[in-house]
């Protein structure tokens, strides 16, 4: 299958390691990962803050830089970015009367996946350490993202891959589908509510007792990663993808910053 990445811009700007494990994933399954390179933002943020006559020419270089290249399907390592382009892009053309745009808006976010989702629900994948040789020996708790779990309705994917790796202890975290705080421009506009939300956050990972902290979204994990570092805590972040890419000819190092061994 031809793979087509959807980096998102939080990832390309600030964790392309994520997007490197999504890559190193999909290729280990023997598919061929294609990366359009015009693709910038999705434009949540735009879109979240009333920004919709900005939106629709980051909407209008989406759709463009994606349909400019053949591919069978899409990835992305962001349930809150394959929400906006589901939900959001089509309605952005529609307001700026681009029925064309729109169309093929909805066409792409209709062959667009979050990881976990195009992982278990179309390339039949269930268990990590069998079918991805996913090794990583530590203990691990997940926060759940609210684009992912509310708008593409992700479930329990993301934990159920990661609970299959081999040598991760996995300990549920408390109030794991409630929000982080970071919400995007949320976090700048109300910081104080904000900064109690990833505080609490923060102390339900810690609870845990778990070395890791997993999620689907870099945001988020960026979020709660800032609440950790700022009490001093020893606790890392890491997208799931990170650690399903970990194997144990190529593990995953967490002390210090996070890569994977050479």
């Amino acid at each position: 299958m031809r793979i087509a990445l959807f980096s998102t811009c939080i990832v390309d700007g600030m964790y392309p390691r994520t997007a490197r494990a999504t890559v190193e994933i999909l290729e280990r399954l023997g598919h061929e990962v294609v990366y359009p390179p015009g693709q910038t933002c999705c434009s949540q943020m735009h879109v979240n803050s009333g920004y919709f006559d900005d939106a629709y020419p980051v909407v209008k270089n989406h759709v463009e830089s994606f349909s400019d290249w053949d591919w069978d399907v899409a990835v992305a390592p962001s349930g809150s970015c394959v929400a906006s382009l589901r939900h959001q892009q089509a309605m952005i053309a529609r307001r700026a009367g681009d029925e064309a745009l729109a169309i093929k808006a909805e066409q792409i976010a209709a062959r667009t996946f979050e990881l976990s989702n195009l992982l278990i629900d179309i390339l039949g994948i269930t268990d990590a350490a069998a079918q991805l040789g996913s090794y990583f020996p530590e203990h691990v708790t997940y926060h759940s993202s609210c684009h992912g779990m509310r708008m593409l309705g992700l479930g329990t994917r993301q934990q159920d891959l990661l609970k299959t790796v081999e040598g991760l202890k996995y300990t549920e975290l408390e109030g794991l589908d409630q929000c982080c705080g970071f919400g995007g421009t949320f976090s700048f506009k109300n910081s104080d509510v904000s900064g109690a939300m990833v505080n609490d956050k923060a102390d339900a990972v810690e609870a845990t007792g778990a070395s890791v902290c997993s999620g689907g979204d870099c945001s988020c994990l960026m979020n709660i990663g800032g609440a950790l570092s700022r009490r001093d805590s020893e606790v890392q972040t890491i997208h799931f993808a990170e650690i399903l890419a970990s194997t144990k000819e190529n593990p995953l190092v967490i002390t210090g910053p996070v890569q994977l061994a050479n």
